[in-house]
């Protein structure tokens, strides 16, 4: 069965749920203030039938016509005063039918007198009960009479119908007052939080729209809160896929001119091969290595348009040769600078990767070491090493710079947020972490503190499946935790 629309409304249930709680609250109020009712009924008939045979007791007898009238002004049938030891009839007229029930108001309990009444209440058949209860005023030892059932079904029927009249409207005002009060303190801010949420969805970019808390109840004052912290955030996050989407069409078009300059280039490198000067000869074929991965990586670049990278091709690569080869093109770029390089890996050993990737996530790791280290001004040192085991290769990059700083361990792998040096775009590491995730692998920091840092690539030996990239906890993290 459907709900009407209001009973689905906050408002609405809340509204039903309080008329249904307080009429639950009178109901329990009820079947005691019946029985309390039922008990001054039965004393005031007491109480009239003592009055009653005051009039005996004041004359030795009296004529039959007083006698009913007494007994009809008090209700009763007939009346017992026991005194001084003595139970006499003072006032009697005939009983219609034998008594049915007898009940003793003076050690009567709560739990006694509230069972005799819903027993007397849901009783339809008129009966003839005996009650005895203490006369008023100490007037004797105590005080019986016997009565119909009806008058009292009656005035209690009578008066349970008042009490929950009563009940109702206390439950609607009640109801009511809360209605609007919910209404006030609940509804209309939580109705202006959907508001903020539908605007800020037509134009999430629009930071106009993002809400401002404003709710006088802490509990909702926090929801918007933490409203405006999320939108906050997904602003930012719009904007700088914007603003990366904007890139990935310039880079685009940047590499597709470099693409004809690099090409123009390769041409001219092509004639300084046949030069007969022997150290053109040298570093020849390394200029002509480097133009033709520029090359590759713009034509890479156009091919995809996107921010992934092609799947590795994988093929036996000499881990030594590729080391010195990284190694050789950064000393050219240190100078006279106090660096040294050092080298460990077997001659022997070879792995399964993507030659031109694999150099790419080399140079961005001994690159960033060399920046690190010459910011300081001071001498260092960068070491490349290798090992293997039955499952996996193995090899590190470990430098004595400064460390990273706290942005860059907080962004790790993540393009343009963990830059480590001014002009910096944070896009080495996010690079090389892919590429290594393509080869199945992973890019791990193993450590970085003030004594400098560690990288280390892990390749698996068997066909794995990619997994994501994770970031060891760096030793001075761990040692704080």
């Amino acid at each position: 069965m459907k709900l009407p629309r209001f009973l689905n409304t906050l408002t609405g249930r809340f509204l039903m749920l309080t008329v249904i709680f307080v009429m639950a609250a009178e109901i329990m109020i009820f079947v005691p203030s019946v029985a309390r009712f039922r008990e001054d009924f039965l004393l005031s008939r007491l109480e009239r039938a003592q009055i009653a045979s005051l009039a005996l007791l004041a004359n030795d007898s009296l004529d039959m016509d007083l006698e009913d009238e007494l007994l009809a002004n008090a209700d009763v049938y007939n009346v017992v005063l026991r005194r001084n030891e003595i139970r006499q009839l003072v006032l009697s007229s005939p009983i219609p039918e034998q008594i049915h029930a007898t009940y003793d108001l003076r050690d009567a309990t709560a739990f006694e007198l509230i069972r005799d009444a819903m027993v007397t209440l849901f009783d339809p058949e008129e009966r003839v009960i005996r009650v005895i209860g203490d006369p008023v005023k100490q007037a004797g030892l105590l005080i019986e009479v016997t009565l119909p059932t009806a008058p009292l079904r009656i005035a209690m029927i009578d008066y349970g119908l008042r009490i929950l009249l009563l009940s109702a409207v206390i439950s609607f005002l009640t109801a009511g007052l809360l209605f609007l009060a919910v209404r006030a303190l609940l509804v209309r801010p939580i109705k202006r939080v959907v508001n903020a949420m539908t605007s800020y969805a037509q134009a999430p970019e629009d930071t106009r729209r993002i809400i401002e808390p404003s709710a006088k109840v802490a509990e909702l004052r926090e929801a918007e809160a933490a409203l405006k912290a999320m939108e906050t955030e997904l602003t930012a996050s719009l904007r700088q896929k914007e603003r990366l989407a904007q890139l990935g069409g310039a880079v685009a078009k940047v590499s597709h001119d470099l693409r004809n300059i690099l090409t123009t280039a390769q041409l001219f490198t092509d004639r300084l091969e046949m030069s007969e000067d022997p150290a053109v000869t040298r570093s020849a074929p390394k200029l002509v290595n480097s133009i033709q991965r520029a090359v590759n990586l713009c034509e890479t670049t156009l091919a995809f348009g996107k921010a992934e990278e092609p799947a590795p091709t994988l093929t036996g690569v000499r881990l030594a040769e590729l080391v010195a080869e990284v190694i050789e093109g950064e000393r050219l770029a240190i100078g006279d600078f106090d660096l040294s390089f050092a080298e460990d890996i077997p001659a022997t050993m070879v792995v399964r990767a993507d030659h031109e990737q694999m150099h790419r996530v080399l140079s961005n790791l001994v690159r960033n070491a060399r920046q690190a280290i010459m910011a300081t001004g001071k001498c260092g040192e960068i070491s490349v090493a290798g090992r293997e085991d039955e499952e996996e290769w193995v090899l590190s990059v470990t430098d004595t710079g400064p460390g990273l700083p706290p942005k860059a361990r907080e962004y790790l792998f993540q393009p343009f947020q963990g830059g480590t040096r001014k002009g910096g775009f944070g896009l080495g590491l996010a690079i090389s972490a892919e590429l290594v995730r393509g080869h199945g692998g992973r890019l791990l920091l193993k450590h970085t503190d003030a004594s400098g840092t560690a990288f280390e690539i892990h390749l698996p030996k068997g066909f794995a499946i990619s997994v994501p990239v994770q970031a060891e906890k760096p030793a001075s993290a761990e040692a704080a935790e």
